[in-house]
């Protein structure tokens, strides 16, 4: 079997020795039939599969670049083991790189690819796992894993959408504290010696007085009000991971006047998108609306889908699930309907994906134009503030020095 092995990898074995149980595990000498592997893989081909607990081994765009590439190897021909090795080598992710050559040890001894893709959940995920099983199963793996790149593309895609309608408002945001900080922390304590040294004890307008206060307390208290934020945002962090913090966070995601209708279209189109793929790669119904739910991204969405499960479980129809729901349009409902009723609703499922995706590039436009204006307007009303209550004593004082 060695032997054979070794042929169909185009080496021609000169020696092989037969080492004891206990010493199979470890690399072998040079010499060896460990050191008959191919040569340009590197030792690292020699490692058992251990299992990966690294939390970010690779990103999302490095596993969609394993999976195109993976899926355009397959189909020019090469053998799946080939494949994993080519990938290997021009993988400069050292961790991912050892996770593919591991990936390449198990199915050279027997296994198949998605059994190694158990072997490490913190880098393929249930929804990875379970598409890969099914290509496998049906005997389609290149087109699973087209399908599969597809899918990450575009779910990074609509990340990259959401990441950039937050980025301008954060920024704006950072630089209107900024400002402010400079502000309240180094001008207005000029002001309050000059108000001090010429209105000798005199009130001063109320507005003026908060925005002094406001100084006097950043000034004399700043590092403890850092420090009430950072534990005011580890507390809310603390309270998020709770179910209930979970379900109020996700509601009012979902429910928020300016963001909310943006992310719930987000949320539609990932289901539309997850659920769709899953079944045109060949899952079963009712495991795909598992996963789906578990990769939801929202508590009441997932709750919404555990109640479809439910349904479709029982041997009712999912278009009918989801508008009892009260989370998904009727839109959505109704193709998804449509598509159970023709047969086709994975092609249906694909189509909501693209007309929610669209959905969400339009929300990203507007929100971005209706953004910008708004952030701008609110730093030059709270600079302004701070510039008049600083500017209205000047009249007391004109009229003292008068």
């Amino acid at each position: 079997m060695a032997v054979l092995e070794l042929k169909t990898r185009g080496l021609a074995p000169t020696s092989l020795v037969l080492r004891p149980p206990s010493a199979a595990n470890s690399a072998a000498p040079g010499g060896g039939a460990g050191s008959a592997t191919n040569p340009d893989a590197g030792p690292d081909l020699r490692r058992k599969w251990k299992g990966f607990t690294i939390s970010r081994v690779v990103g999302r765009k490095g596993l969609m670049l394993f999976t195109r590439h993976l899926a355009t190897l397959l189909k020019a021909g090469l053998p799946l083991h080939r494949a994993l090795q080519v990938l290997a080598r021009a993988e400069r992710n050292r961790s991912f790189q050892e996770v593919i050559l591991c990936l390449a040890e198990a199915i050279s001894s027997g296994s198949n690819l998605a059994d190694g893709f158990r072997q490490s959940p913190r880098v393929f995920d249930e929804l990875y796992r379970s598409m890969i099983t099914a290509g496998e199963a049906g005997g389609v793996l290149d087109l699973v894993l087209d399908r599969l790149a597809r899918f990450l593309e575009r779910n990074d895609r609509i990340k990259g959408r959401i990441k950039a309608a937050m980025t301008y408002p954060v920024i704006i945001l950072t630089v209107a504290c900024g400002i402010l900080s400079g502000l309240v922390v180094f001008v207005v304590p000029k002001f309050q010696l000059i108000f001090s040294g010429v209105l000798k004890g005199q009130p001063l307008p109320p507005l003026t007085q908060l925005v002094l206060d406001v100084s006097n307390f950043s000034h004399h208290h700043l590092v403890a009000a850092i420090g009430l934020l950072l534990l005011a945002g580890l507390a809310g962090r603390q309270v998020r991971r709770t179910p209930l913090g979970t379900r109020i966070a996700d509601w009012v995601q979902i429910k928020s006047p300016i963001f909310g209708d943006f992310l719930l279209k987000a949320a539609i189109a990932r289901f539309a998108r997850t659920f769709g793929a899953l079944l045109a790669s060949g899952v079963p119904i009712l495991e795909a609306l598992e996963i789906t739910r578990a990769t939801s991204g929202n508590v009441h969405v997932s709750t919404a889908l555990k109640v479809v499960h439910e349904r479709v479980k029982g041997g009712g129809m999912v278009a009918p699930a989801l508008e009892e729901s009260g989370i998904f349009p009727h839109l959505v409902s109704s193709m998804i309907g449509v598509g159970e009723e023709t047969g086709a609703l994975a092609d249906m499922l694909g189509r909501v994906a693209d007309i929610y995706d669209e959905e969400v590039d339009n929300a990203v436009a507007a929100l971005t134009a209706m953004i910008e204006p708004i952030m701008i307007l609110l730093m030059a009303l709270l600079v302004g503030v701070i510039v008049i209550a600083l500017f209205l004593p000047m009249a007391g004082i004109l009229q003292h020095l008068q």
